[in-house]
């Protein structure tokens, strides 16, 4: 299973990527019950490498899709599922990743690809993220996606050992594992066809 991993924020201390990194760490130590650790080959991205100007109907006619756009669509493209940990602006995405989805969404509206996707959400305060994270599920059959799960993770700071790189709080812990334990789905389907073929 070829999976993408990576937070939707483009800050360098970036609290989701630290969860991400984190939930990767964990499918790359094969700790993730169902999901053998090499049967998982994981690559990430950084929104940064992403900046493009403000979308507006205007740019688009007068200068079409920039490439950055076309770049971040495939590559969710070459996925096999995806893992984001959606970080929370006033209640909504960050800016730079809104404007990297409403980019490639010209290219087409399904995103997604109809990946399957575990979600995740982090923030400093008790709401965890959730209003982005509630509104990423509900949005994501819109947009091409099979929510197979969707963790918030609230008081980052109380909750996770930044030196360690991990989950402080067990029963936090154990719901993260749960639900990347749903990527099996995908590793066994990714396997069988394999084998089909």
């Amino acid at each position: 299973m070829k999976l993408l991993a990576f937070a939707a924020s483009n800050s360098s201390q970036s609290i989701n990527r630290q969860l991400v990194d984190y939930a990767v760490q964990l499918l790359q130590d094969g700790l993730i019950e169902g999901v053998a650790a090499d049967a998982v080959e994981i690559s990430s991205l950084d929104l940064n490498d992403f900046e493009m100007p403000i979308y507006s109907i205007d740019r688009q006619n007068a200068d079409g899709i920039p490439q950055p756009a076309h770049d971040f669509y495939d590559t969710i493209g070459a996925a096999d599922a995806l893992l984001i940990s959606f970080a929370e602006h006033n209640g909504s995405y960050t800016v730079a990743y809104k404007n990297v989805f409403d980019w490639a969404s010209r290219i087409n509206m399904r995103v997604y690809h109809d990946k399957p996707i575990v979600m995740l959400s982090t923030s400093p305060g008790g709401g965890g993220g959730g209003f982005v994270l509630r509104s990423a599920a509900h949005l994501a059959q819109y947009f091409g996606n099979e929510v197979l799960a969707s963790l918030s993770i609230p008081k980052f700071d109380q909750n996770f050992d930044t030196t360690a790189g991990t989950l402080a709080d067990a029963d936090l812990d154990a719901q993260l594992r749960d639900a990347l334990a749903t990527l099996s789905k995908v590793t066994s389907k990714v396997t069988g066809d394999s084998a089909a073929g």
